[in-house]
């Protein structure tokens, strides 16, 4: 399971959705997942299904990698189908037992619910396999920079991020080579009750926490043996520049915008209760 976590991790290929500029990439990925909450239809998710499934074949990321990355979400995934198709009490009702309920409603939200947070995903998760650390540091920090005049600390937030999403690849693989270690010298993490296997984590938590802070530590050392003192006063070495390539992702996104909105809301599709 430790090895499926694929957040924050670059999966390197040439492609055009690679080569892209950050800012592009940031700005269009937050406008797919806005459009996602717009319509409540078939053919709206018809048309959101066809774009994203472009775009993972223009990135050229496998798309096996990419639905490893779904595996440590199910549990949050299924929680959340549960909870909307039993919660929801919106039309006929379709099966009822003891306490339990799923009405037409119900069973249409969970179901739109799932594929919204699949594609949240998904979509998210592209970004970062096709942009590297640093041009997603220098992308957040390009589109955060107006809020430098009411004194956001916008370079000092762009920081943090990239060093969260650098930390969490090593971190796993920590994790992995600290339960190896636990396991041949004995250790169960599998069988017994809840509050056996939290106990069972515990030689597990500990050498992480120790390993995190150390290397903290030693990042924080680095930083300031090279002078690093906040982004007041620097420059870049490789400045942000917009391309042909990029203005034309603008339109492209915007145009599937547009149509997802006009097609979600305009366009009727009736199948079953959906």
């Amino acid at each position: 399971m430790i090895r499926d976590i694929t957040i924050g991790q670059y999966y390197p290929a040439k492609s055009v959705v690679h080569r892209l500029d950050p800012r592009v990439k940031l700005i269009c990925t937050l406008l797919y997942l806005i459009s996602l909450f717009l319509f409540s239809s078939i053919p709206g998710y018809l048309v959101a299904t066809v774009f994203l499934v472009c775009v993972i074949h223009i990135s050229k990321v496998p798309f096996s990698y990419i639905v490893k990355g779904l595996k440590p979400v199910i549990m949050l995934l299924m929680i959340t189908v549960l909870f909307n198709l039993f919660l929801t009490r919106q039309g006929d009702v379709l099966f009822h037992a003891w306490i339990f309920t799923i009405t037409e409603g119900g069973l249409r939200t969970a179901v739109y619910m799932a594929i919204r947070l699949v594609y949240l995903i998904i979509g998210s998760s592209l970004m970062t396999f096709t942009t590297t650390p640093n041009e997603l540091t220098d992308g957040i920090e390009a589109v955060l920079h107006p809020l430098n005049k009411i004194h956001v600390p916008v370079h000092e937030i762009a920081m943090m991020m990239s060093i969260a999403l650098r930390f969490i690849p090593i971190l796993l693989e920590e994790t992995d080579k600290i339960m190896k270690a636990q396991l041949a010298r004995g250790a169960d993490f599998e069988s017994g009750n809840i509050l056996q296997r939290a106990k069972s984590m515990v030689p597990i938590l500990v050498p992480l926490f120790v390993s995190a802070f150390r290397r903290a530590n030693d990042l924080a050392m680095a930083m300031e043996a090279r002078c690093y003192r906040g982004g007041d006063g620097r420059t870049k070495m490789k400045p942000l520049r917009y391309k042909s390539r990029d203005y034309a992702a603008y339109i492209i996104v915007i145009a599937y915008v547009v149509a997802v909105v006009a097609i979600g809301r305009g366009v009727q599709l009736h199948i079953w209760v959906f």
